[in-house]
């Protein structure tokens, strides 16, 4: 088993492979030069070359939409594709006039896209958000089939829930970049439930 997470030294990182510990998966040479065979194909090496350029170029210096959009560019990407959250909504306004601005065609697909209700799920009134309401599901198979008929070049999340995301991801032909995510108790933010993991939502997170 991998334990890449437990690991303090990260020798592969600085290239020290000959100390790297037996689970390692550096020791994995054959599959490894399976994964380098994949980098080598066209699409594959235009996105982990640009996707490095980016990371260099705005190292510290750049906010994550602008490294976006400069990745956008690097691979030409003209059409891109905005999958968002209702509660989001102004924020996904910003980001395609922004996105529009710097030249680039927007389409946005909102979540509730279809208005299927959530008894098609079989939710039961209790279980809904809002009991007594009509609620209807997120619909993140329909966000990617939408872009997939607009032939979006990139498709970027904008906070949509755990799970609709993976769906959205699993449908989506484009490939596909997140520039939030959901996470409403922390303000979007779901780093902070790790930095407080110790103290405010230690009895939360923390079964020992």
């Amino acid at each position: 088993m991998y334990t890449c997470a437990a690991c303090n030294e990260h020798y592969c990182r600085r290239g020290e492979l000959e100390k790297t510990p037996s689970n390692c998966p550096c020791n994995e040479t054959e599959e490894v030069e399976k994964f380098k065979e994949l980098y080598l194909q066209e699409e594959n090496y235009k996105l982990s070359y640009n996707s490095a350029l980016v990371e260099a170029e705005g190292y510290c210096k750049k906010t994550r939409l602008e490294e976006i959009m400069d990745f956008a560019n690097k691979c030409d990407f003209k059409k891109l594709g905005i999958a968002f959250c209702v509660g989001l909504n102004q924020e996904a306004k910003k980001l395609a006039q922004i996105l529009k601005e710097n030249g680039f065609e927007v389409c946005s697909i909102i979540c509730k896209n279809g208005s299927i209700p959530k008894e098609f799920l079989n939710i039961k009134e209790h279980q809904k958000v809002r009991p007594g309401n009509f609620e209807a599901i997120c619909n993140p198979i329909g966000q990617a089939m939408f872009l997939n008929n607009e032939k979006t070049d990139l498709n970027i999340i904008l906070g949509l829930c755990v799970g609709h995301d993976s769906l959205f991801i699993k449908y989506s032909e484009a490939p596909v970049t997140v520039f939030a995510v959901k996470d409403r108790v922390l303000a979007h933010n779901p780093l902070g439930a790790l930095y407080l993991s110790d103290s405010y939502y230690k009895d939360k997170l923390h079964k020992k």
